[in-house]
């Protein structure tokens, strides 16, 4: 079986979608609709990657990716940003908050799962794995 992944987001939607198709590759999914609820779960299930959105109520996914990185059993967790936010630097704004890798909304169900799953064995942003 496949690891266990984690997405916060809050639109009911896309996570929807986001949960089926890594449900169908395998992947055992949690889930998480809002910022603090997502960073607590992280901390209890160790998930192998975070689907992170950026538009969170609460606090935006740029603090979450950074409370993430502050936490030692979760800083070689990789971080996928998954969000509308594609203007110029958005994409560096991401990286520079922790994240691994950015993939814009509308996700393209066809590449989705390609796409997280480049990210499984990725080192996080500035640091290296830790065993």
């Amino acid at each position: 079986m496949k690891p266990t992944l984690l997405i916060i987001e809050d639109n009911e939607q896309n996570l929807y979608l986001a949960t089926y198709l890594l449900e169908q590759s395998g992947f055992k999914v949690a889930s998480a609709r809002s910022a603090s609820a997502g960073i607590r779960l992280a901390g209890e299930i160790r998930p192998a990657l975070i689907v992170l959105d950026i538009q969170l109520p609460e606090m935006d996914g740029y603090a979450v990716a950074r409370a993430l990185r502050q936490n030692a059993a979760l800083s070689a967790v990789p971080i996928v940003a998954v969000t509308s936010y594609a203007m110029v630097g958005d994409r560096e704004r991401a990286l520079e908050a922790g994240c691994n890798g950015y993939i814009e909304k509308p996700i393209n169900p066809d590449t989705f799962r390609s796409q997280i799953e480049e990210h499984l064995n990725a080192r996080p942003a500035g640091g290296e794995i830790q065993s």
